[in-house]
């Protein structure tokens, strides 16, 4: 993809551009970024704009050395090469479909059947559509399209040794080979094998890591590469991508914006269960905690476990949402007009029970609970755990309990 298909970010754009303009590009790259900010799409425009034959004629014509690695090169130049990749060379035909035989990817994947060592090629048809259909999905988003389920996935011993052989051979058509990994926290121990490929490359061989966590990356392999941090998106780039990609209205597009808190992949999430009604399901909630009882509590819990981890997850994000806006409100209240009349009365009903402390302890034990949906927990003892958290914060007036 070129990256006038990647949702805003023109100061990482331009910043990636004159890294290959000028000559200082690494040959490992860390693109940094929190999930839904775009770090995948921008790598795979980067690594189009590498292979474009446009650009790399333009940039060889500027340098003796016909590198994209070599010093800088301060000598006038009559014409900087182009600032996207031009989308219609054969190079760029072939990077757009995922096919180009020059840059290769990795990322987590799973046996396919007990015993199996496997390999990011043994599912490169389903990673081809999965890129195409969710260019801004997460781990999760791949592991359950690939039929993960509660399984572990990993970049194993035998990808790295499948990496060592790839990037061993000659490129085969752009002069340079390009591995994009995706998700490089999920490369344990057995990573320390890429440490010579990283640190003494073959010519014009490029890695870019694209990752969401710095703290989970092998410290080995965190030191050789150079940093490339990509931002949160702002609130009001994700509107206008909503309207313009997802056929929004304004008014819609900005209140999913609102809740998505920069992140691209949730607010596609939230328009695809646009219908749920999760105001009436927290009403239900605070209503059994505050008001109708245990028997209340336990049917509400039991069927918000059957919505699963996605669903919960978005139900969290909503409360939260409205938590921070009743915050807000407080403070702030002549700058909230862009606020849903229905989102402002619940805000309203908020501060009446709960005192920015207590709605503060909430909002932790809301981000506490989202931790654990992500990794498995079980949903029922969750939220009977969370039931119970909220009753002590909001009918005792006591935050002893979240300690």
């Amino acid at each position: 993809m070129p990256f006038k298909n990647v949702i805003a970010q023109a100061e990482v754009k331009q910043h990636l551009v004159d890294l290959v303009q000028h000559n200082r590009l690494s040959h490992a790259l860390l693109f940094l970024g929190p999930e839904g900010s775009g770090a995948l799409p921008l790598a795979l425009a980067f690594a189009q704009y590498i292979v474009c034959e446009k650009v790399t004629k333009k940039s060889n014509t500027q340098t003796t050395a016909h590198s994209l690695f070599a010093a800088e090169d301060t000598s006038p130049t009559p014409e900087l090469a182009p600032t996207d990749a031009c989308g219609i060379c054969p190079s760029c035909i072939k990077a757009k479909q995922f096919i180009h035989p020059d840059i290769h990817y990795s990322y987590p994947v799973i046996p396919k059947k007990s015993g199996d060592k496997p390999i990011a090629t043994d599912y490169l048809p389903e990673w081809r559509e999965f890129i195409s259909q969710y260019p801004y999905g997460n781990a999760f988003d791949w592991l359950q399209f690939i039929g993960a389920e509660n399984k572990q996935g990993n970049i194993t011993a035998n990808e790295c040794n499948d990496i060592i052989r790839k990037l061993s051979l000659k490129s085969f058509e752009s002069g340079y080979k390009i591995l994009v990994m995706w998700m490089p926290e999920y490369l344990g121990n057995e990573g320390n094998k890429l440490l010579k490929l990283i640190e003494e490359p073959p010519d014009n061989t490029l890695f870019i890591l694209v990752a969401e966590n710095e703290s989970s990356i092998l410290q080995t392999i965190l030191s050789r590469t150079q940093l490339v941090k990509i931002p949160m998106l702002e609130l009001e780039a994700i509107e206008t991508a909503l309207i313009e990609n997802a056929k929004l209205s304004p008014e819609k597009a900005r209140q999913i914006a609102s809740i998505s808190e920069g992140n691209y992949r949730e607010a596609l999430q939230l328009n695809r269960h646009a219908e749920d009604d999760w105001q009436g399901l927290l009403r239900d909630w605070l209503n059994a905690i505050l008001k109708n009882g245990p028997a209340a509590q336990v049917k509400w819990i039991d069927d918000v476990s059957k919505l699963g981890r996605e669903r919960q997850k978005q139900f969290l994000r909503y409360f939260n949402h409205l938590l921070e806006q009743a915050v807000r409100m407080r403070i702030m209240e002549e700058q909230l007009a862009h606020i849903p009349d229905n989102e402002k009365d619940f805000a309203i009903r908020l501060n009446k029970i709960a005192d920015i402390s207590q709605q503060q302890a909430i909002i932790v034990e809301l981000d506490k609970a989202t931790y654990y949906i992500e990794r498995n927990a079980h949903a029922k003892m969750l939220f009977h755990a969370l039931t119970i958290k909220l009753y002590h914060i909001i009918a005792h007036k006591s935050l002893a309990v979240v300690n």
